[in-house]
């Protein structure tokens, strides 16, 4: 990466600056829930047909993006679709969907992604671009098994030599960047325990399974045995989100049901995961005469920072906004699809600030998320920065 261009890449960033945000709240109020992209990925389409880019449909919706003919191929992706809640901001772009929302920022990577570029298809102008660049704007983020699967089926990472991507932290500032070598994110399964037994009255346990005591034992006692069983450096989590038995307060069940999801950090731990709920659970139930039936959905692997992948992201901050805008990124038990590319190539993940210095601290995949919108050409600059360096022996 040359002085000159970084300075490209920050001359067209601001030269498209009221473009993109007019870009982002288009695509803010006129969200899209996974697999549902389909407008999204033509107004995406449309403006970079027109830049330089070799544009090609993906099998569903989203597209990939190439450009440069020359150098290790660099890959950048960010995540279209939004969520099923209302916007519950009063802005004059608020969602014109009932019931679905950007409230994850998506809108935001996938602005950052186009503004990103237009930058770079002027460094490729300029005979700058050191890399062939690939986009990836990638649907159903928000879902299990996601979109990053669906992409890679289609051969998106051919070649592909490292891959970045980012996403907004709303407890960040605007202007401060996250970073963290390792994981990053978790990885994030769902668990569903299903007991079947024989019910009768609340007068007579010892003529049943008692399933509901029974069930009781599996909601505090599966999370206790887990974080026995597992590395407690692995970060395992075990955490219901529903518990359903029974319809009266003098009647035992014949069969109920907790579900939850298995959260945890470690790539290796993860594949262990799997078949040591389903052990615990068996042991845990076997003294009550009832049967188990357990429902297990891998979902997706931790996001793992590679090391020389993140010395590229820490480069691009220290151009962007300087070395003080790097901040130590926070690891976090959310799951995030990006983790299925990190699986198969190396790269990394950053974490955008999009509040307001002084301003409210709002959260993810909730209605009321607003962001400071210079985070959006912060963002493109960031990912342009990234995939035209390139590391001495790469």
């Amino acid at each position: 990466m040359t002085l000159e261009t970084s300075r490209l890449i920050a001359d067209v960033v601001e030269k498209h600056a009221d473009e993109l945000v007019e870009l982002r709240r288009d695509l803010h109020a006129h969200p899209e829930l996974s697999w549902q992209e389909s407008r999204t990925t033509d107004v995406v389409a449309a403006r970079l047909e027109g830049s330089g880019w070799l544009v090609t449909r993906a099998d569903d919706t989203g597209l990939v993006a190439d450009l440069g003919s020359a150098g290790p191929r660099i890959a950048l992706r960010a995540d279209m679709d939004a969520l099923p809640v209302d916007d519950l901001t009063r802005d004059p772009w608020a969602s014109t969907v009932p019931g679905v929302a950007h409230a994850c920022g998506h809108d935001v990577h996938t602005t950052a992604l186009v503004g990103a570029a237009l930058a770079l298809a002027e460094v490729h102008a300029a005979g700058l671009l050191p890399t062939r660049v690939r986009l990836l704007f990638q649907p159903a983020e928000e879902v299990m098994p996601g979109g990053a699967l669906r992409l890679m089926a289609q051969g998106v990472l051919a070649d592909v030599e490292r891959v970045f991507a980012l996403h907004c932290d709303p407890g960040i500032d605007v202007g401060q960047v996250g970073l963290r070598l390792g994981p990053l994110t978790s990885a994030a399964d769902r668990v569903e325990v299903r007991l079947e037994g024989t019910g009768g009255h609340t007068s007579r346990p010892h003529l049943t399974g008692d399933l509901t005591f029974a069930l009781a034992k599996v909601t505090t006692e599966l999370p206790a045995v887990m974080s026995r069983r597992m590395d407690p450096r692995a970060g395992v989590s075990v955490v219901w989100g529903m518990v359903r038995a029974g319809a009266a307060p003098n009647v035992i069940p014949g069969s109920g049901m907790v579900a939850g999801t298995v959260r945890i950090l470690d790539a290796v731990a993860w594949a262990e995961c799997e078949g040591m709920v389903r052990e615990a659970v068996a042991d845990i139930v076997r003294p009550y005469g009832v049967r188990a039936v357990v429902e297990y959905q891998r979902g997706v692997p931790p996001v793992v920072n590679d090391a020389e992948a993140n010395e590229v992201l820490a480069r691009a901050v220290a151009a962007v906004v300087g070395a003080d805008g790097e901040v130590a990124a926070p690891q976090s038990l959310g799951g995030e699809d990006f983790g299925w590319y990190l699986d198969t190539v190396p790269g990394a993940m950053m974490r955008l600030g999009t509040r307001t210095p002084g301003g409210a601290t709002y959260d993810l995949h909730q209605g009321n998320l607003v962001v400071d919108e210079r985070a959006i050409g912060i963002g493109a600059r960031l990912l342009a920065e990234a995939a035209a360096t390139v590391l001495a022996g790469s």
